[in-house]
């Protein structure tokens, strides 16, 4: 549970052993993991890592699974260069390490990888997925970027911007029933308030038993109770990007 010692209990969960099957590259004054699949393609998505950062096994893993259906993945480094949470760090200091690196500040770092994915890979239908503090930075982009498509939340954290609801776009908000960082409560506000304020397609759904990071920090083996919860996640989150790109 959150405290005063411990502000953000962004437990790892599993640290997947994974090497990643595309490569990195460099677009401007950012790095970025890109996977693309076998047959070209003119969609693409951006993946906004979480608190550990754009090199995370678990994120490239996710990035791997979008392109086997079909899409241009790009994992890039919104922390540009500033070093990911560790979580040998104290946690006392997470608040003051996340003053610097602000989910509503990827503006000019999205404007970057939108035109690589359109000049260098031949996008034209792009959409974006996070996790966490990515996840608070999807409904950042949702709420102001023309460019994209479409967007999936995952465990995104609600109070980052709880009082802006006007989405631009289709938005998926993916949470767990039991994650101690994003209480229900906000969860249920969110829903009431895009209901009153939201004008295009959007859908909140919460996976029961499930705590936060499930659908990218939790191995599909760890707990036969869990795995149709992860598998159930990652199926949601590809069908509504199947449906809006």
């Amino acid at each position: 549970m959150a405290n005063e010692s411990r502000p953000c209990p962004c437990d790892i969960g599993d640290r997947f052993d994974y090497e990643g099957c595309g490569h990195e590259v460099e677009v401007e004054h950012i790095k970025a993991y890109v996977c693309k699949p076998a047959a070209s393609t003119d969609k693409a998505v951006i993946v906004i890592h979480d608190i550990f950062g754009w090199q995370l096994p678990n994120t490239r893993y996710m990035a791997d699974m979008l392109a086997a259906n079909g899409y241009i993945a790009i994992c890039p480094d919104f922390f540009v260069g500033q070093e990911a949470w560790k979580l040998s760090n104290d946690w006392a200091s997470f608040d003051d390490w996340l003053k610097t690196r602000n989910a509503a500040k990827i503006d000019k770092e999205v404007d970057a990888i939108l035109k690589y994915l359109r000049e260098q890979c031949g996008a034209k239908k792009i959409g974006v997925i996070g996790f966490c503090w990515g996840g608070a930075a999807v409904q950042h982009l949702m709420l102001k970027n023309p460019h994209l498509k479409t967007g999936v939340s995952l465990y995104g954290v609600i109070k980052f911007f709880e009082d802006r609801y006007s989405l631009l776009h289709p938005t998926f908000f993916i949470f767990g029933e039991k994650d101690d960082i994003i209480p229900l409560a906000q969860v249920t506000l969110l829903e009431q308030k895009l209901k009153q304020n939201c004008k295009v397609d959007y859908e909140v759904k919460v996976y029961p038993g499930q705590t936060h990071g499930f659908v990218h920090r939790k191995r599909e083996d760890i707990n036969p109770q869990d795995k149709p919860y992860i598998e159930e996640g990652r199926k949601d989150m590809i069908n509504w990007l199947n449906k809006y790109l």
